[in-house]
């Protein structure tokens, strides 16, 4: 069983930065895959950022590009997402997911395709305004 549990949200101005966390309960072994996913109202989750524990492999999704990165924090068991350069339309609801399994492993990094994670946390807001 994996927990994890997303802070770091928060409302900020166009062109700001948030920084989110995602701690998990257990130790996250070679081969997860963790994901970031948001999801705006009406919109569906789509994943925004992966990491592979293994390689520390990282995909992002082409509307983050140059905006937001990935690190990890062993010792702390901790996943971030650094948002910079911050828009409108990055105002949804973000979420944590692990997937231990590494289904979500296409070989050199971790798919975005939230069908492929069963471990998530519970969401933290975040609101841009412009």
């Amino acid at each position: 069983q994996v927990q994890l549990a997303e802070s770091g949200g928060g409302s900020v101005q166009a062109g700001g930065s948030l920084r989110l966390s995602c701690v998990a309960s257990g130790h996250i072994y070679r081969g997860y895959c963790m994901g970031w996913f948001r999801q705006a109202p009406g919109k569906e989750r789509e994943g925004v950022a992966t990491f592979y524990y293994g390689g520390g492999t990282t995909y992002f999704t082409d509307s983050v590009k140059g905006r937001f990165t990935i690190s990890q924090d062993n010792a702390k068991n901790t996943l971030y997402l650094q948002m910079n350069s911050l828009k409108p339309e990055d105002t949804a609801m973000y979420y944590c997911a692990a997937d231990p399994s590494r289904t979500a492993y296409g070989g050199s990094w971790c798919s975005p395709r939230k069908d492929l994670y069963n471990y998530w946390g519970q969401g933290t807001q975040v609101t841009v305004s412009s």
